[in-house]
């Protein structure tokens, strides 16, 4: 079988595999999470921070800021380099900064248009595998900002003509973070990169939504049995099932939609707290305008910068939106393994497409795997919605220092339930068949037909032909007319695909005289 175009690896959306995640020293360098460059076969160059000297090697972009987080995090093998749509943010927010800056004249010219290219590299794909921090560091994301901040000064070095290191002619901070914080720079990177991974969402879960409508229509006079608690209820059609799934997608797409213009809402210009110390007055309206130019997003400041820079409730309020869309998807799953269960001894309802092999002692058996896996990411979601509800809560005073793992929550829930929503259509939604024989003949042998008669005969006769026929071999309508209760034409009038399963009423008077039940 081959892969779909759509499901090329490629295209997977986030965390795909670069060479073990954050190995910064893929060849050189030691194990991964160390930022040891003892190794004698690693060139160095040497760099200097307020807690001393260290080598850092010479081909690479980053500096001593980031091997120090190298060296205090090595918690997970996912670096931010996973995430590009951060990385992407991050470098707009830089060049937004550097624009404002050079529009109130606090950032030479010269490089101010150097800080502007090298962010365009970034967002054109360049550099990515420099930003090697892991997602889950202490520091308020400060490691993060500094790891962005030394890779535009050594790129700008390096196309000034200068060597990596020689911030004395573009310097991490006073060039490339004049007018910042951490504590403004990161909140407003991680929201950037959750609007740009909620639009991609987005544009899967619409696709998915259509997919499952369009199986509505193609199903749309397929009768069924209608199930509650498992058990028997009125017949339906398999169209009506599938377009009940568009519809619930449609719902959560308006409810994940609306949580963008509140993404939109960032505290640049706040600085370490919020009033704004080491900026210019005009920088915060400058910077996002700046912003909104170049994302083409919404971006408004907020109203008042010291509650947003401690605030953290959008982050909740996107994490329950998408566990939200997550635990429906997922019960959406479940249905589907529940009907095409079988395929001989199950409801057997529809065939969901073979996908692999699914035992390694029962030849021949198919399972339904690409539900399954959609189910576990939703597991994975509503687990990080947790997380997120306790790192929000956790935040104490003028700051939240655990959004690091909020945004990695996050951002990780939204690139997998893109993925998911994505195999799910390709692999399997868009290749569903109905059995219809097996439903047409589920519908004949169901007594939940009954309760179509029942405005006509009355709910005890209905009652009395329902368990006659658990017990016998007819079906309900031949039972009616043996009971003398209505005529053929009558039962097929009331009992028409139609008429069971909503679509139309029944037209025409039907008159029927019921007689006395023994």
């Amino acid at each position: 079988m081959t892969a779909s175009p759509d499901l090329d690896p490629t295209h997977a959306y986030e965390e795909q595999a670069i060479t073990g995640d954050e190995n910064f020293l893929a060849t050189n360098g030691p194990a991964v999470g160390s930022a040891d460059i003892s190794r004698p076969q690693v060139p160095t160059r040497m760099e200097t921070d307020s807690l001393g000297s260290r080598p850092i090697p010479a081909d690479v972009y980053w500096g001593i800021h980031t091997a120090r987080a190298l060296d205090n995090f090595p918690i997970t093998r996912r670096a931010i380099f996973n995430y590009p749509h951060l990385i992407t943010s991050l470098a707009r927010v830089k060049q937004a900064a550097g624009r404002a800056n050079l529009e109130l004249g606090d950032l030479d010219p010269h490089k101010a248009a150097i800080i502007d290219q090298v962010c365009e590299e970034i967002v054109a794909g360049q550099w990515h595998d420099q930003f090697v921090v892991g997602v889950i560091q202490g520091g308020a994301g400060t490691s993060t900002n500094m790891n962005t901040n030394e890779v535009i000064a050594n790129r700008g070095l390096e196309i000034l003509g200068f060597g990596r290191g020689e911030y004395a002619h573009l310097h991490p901070i006073d060039d490339i973070n004049r007018s910042q914080s951490t504590n403004d720079v990161y909140p407003t990177s991680i929201k950037l990169a959750m609007v740009l991974s909620l639009m991609r969402l987005l544009d899967e879960h619409r696709l998915l939504a259509a997919s499952f409508a369009a199986k509505g229509r193609e199903f749309s006079h397929v009768l069924k049995v209608g199930r509650t608690q498992l058990q028997d209820a009125v017949p339906m059609t398999l169209g009506q099932e599938f377009s009940g799934f568009a519809t619930t997608l449609g719902e959560d797409f308006d409810r994940l939609s609306e949580v963008i213009p509140w993404l939109s809402e960032i505290n640049l210009g706040a600085t370490a707290i919020g009033t704004g110390i080491t900026a210019d007055p005009r920088y915060a309206e400058a910077v996002r305008r700046h912003l909104a130019d170049l994302t083409g997003l919404g971006i408004k400041t907020a109203p008042d910068l010291i509650e947003a820079t401690s605030d953290t409730g959008v982050f909740m309020t996107l994490s329950g939106t998408l566990k939200r869309a997550a635990v429906k998807l997922s019960k959406i799953c479940n249905d589907l393994r529940l009907i095409s269960s079988g395929p001989q001894a199950g409801l057997g309802e529809i065939n969901l497409p073979p996908r692999q092999a699914g035992s390694s002692i029962m030849p021949g058996k198919v399972n339904p795997v690409i539900p399954e896996v959609v189910n576990q990411v939703a597991f994975s979601v509503i687990g990080a919605d947790a997380t997120v509800t306790a790192a929000a809560e956790a935040g104490q005073l003028q700051l939240n220092a655990f959004e690091p793992v909020i945004a990695h929550s996050i951002l990780q829930s939204l690139a997998w339930m893109t993925n998911a929503c994505r195999t799910l259509r390709v692999n399997c939604i868009d290749g569903i068949t109905a059995n219809t024989a097996r439903l047409a003949l589920q519908v004949d042998s169901s007594v939940g037909v009954v309760t179509a008669l029942t405005p006509f005969i009355g709910y005890a006769a209905s009652a009395t032909l329902a368990h006659t026929a658990l017990t016998s071999t007819a079906s309900i309508a031949e039972l009616v007319v043996e009971a003398g209760l209505m005529s053929k034409e009558q039962v097929d009038r009331v009992l028409s695909p139609e008429r069971l399963s909503g679509m139309a009423p029944v037209t025409g008077a039907i008159n029927i005289v019921v007689p006395p039940v023994a």
